[in-house]
């Protein structure tokens, strides 16, 4: 079930922007924090339909982290493909997906210990 956790980290807070500003679908943030044998506080997960909203996605949350932090992210994986990028900010990892990517790797299920919430997509504007 998910459960709303403290989300205090501003790099958070403008990766999941980045992310309903292009759309992405079934974002949800799992908080590492309390496993002994994560490599990060947080992952961010999400995906999109076609492997160009996959690349508008990861280029969203760089822009919008970018411009609010004057953060980059650390490493980057998978523009060749564009089926799962990921953004490496050190204590916070983006994974974007295609959906049948992101089902075939259940990160959500291999991190089943830790916290997280799903983020609503944004409300359309009329």
């Amino acid at each position: 079930m998910a459960k709303k956790i403290k989300l205090n980290d501003p790099i958070v807070e403008f990766a999941i922007h980045g992310l309903q500003e292009k759309k992405g679908k079934d974002i949800t943030v799992l908080d590492l924090s309390s496993i002994p044998t994560a490599v990060c506080k947080y992952f961010i997960v999400c995906n999109g339909d076609s492997t160009t909203q996959v690349q508008a996605l990861a280029d969203s949350v760089i822009e919008e982290v970018r411009k609010a932090t004057g953060e980059k992210p650390w490493h980057t994986e998978g523009y060749d493909n564009r089926e799962w990028i990921l953004l490496d900010y050190s204590n916070i990892v983006v994974h974007i997906f295609l959906p049948e990517v992101r089902e075939f790797y259940g990160l959500e299920d291999l991190w089943a210990d830790a916290d997280f919430e799903k983020i609503p997509e944004l409300e359309k504007q009329k």
